[in-house]
């Protein structure tokens, strides 16, 4: 996959955009030594759950925007989203299987960015990602205009590349309350 992003600087202010989104660019193992500091310092339980809210949220924005911007709808979108974080180095992402209608979704990651910056490291690694694609799914089942949503959902990594397995699960499943 050859990343063909549309990258546009301000010659003003600096500031970076794709696809009338502002964007940050970083190297790799700077994102991810915050990102262990952090877990560090709150717990990973703790941690997660606070990327979960906060992905979530950013998820089911960039859905939105998206879909404007580009004239998607429904999982055109959410394909969109994964082609975009695996372009912008994340690692690749692929809809293994969808189902927006009962809020499953099975998304696999190859090279996750978290795995390859911590090859020393063993376990879940990229729960990071768990609430974009639930966000990602309540988005589309937010905008359906058929009468088909599905029920709200969640998502949890079930298999990591940092626990030896070929490549990294998520499972997005409806919400139990």
């Amino acid at each position: 996959m050859q990343p063909q992003l549309p990258i546009d600087v301000d010659p003003a202010t600096g500031v970076w955009t794709t696809d009338a989104l502002a964007m940050l660019y970083v190297p790799r193992h700077f994102f991810t030594n915050n990102h262990v500091a952090v877990e560090e310092a709150l717990g990973q339980e703790t941690y997660a759950e606070i990327l979960y809210r906060a992905g979530y949220k950013s998820a089911y924005h960039w859905c939105d925007k998206e879909a404007k911007q580009h004239g998607l709808v429904g999982m055109a979108v959410f394909e969109h989203y994964l082609k975009r974080l695996s372009q912008r180095g994340w690692g690749l992402f692929s809809i293994a299987e969808a189902d927006p209608a009962r809020a499953q979704a099975r998304i696999e990651l190859r090279h996750s960015s978290f795995v390859l910056a911590q090859p020393e490291k063993h376990g879940k690694l990229c729960y990071m990602f768990a609430g974009w694609f639930a966000g990602a799914m309540d988005w589309v089942n937010d905008t359906d205009t058929s009468g088909r949503a599905g029920p709200r959902s969640q998502s949890k990594e079930t298999q990591c590349a940092g626990e030896g397995h070929a490549h990294c699960v998520f499972e997005v499943s409806p919400l139990v309350n």
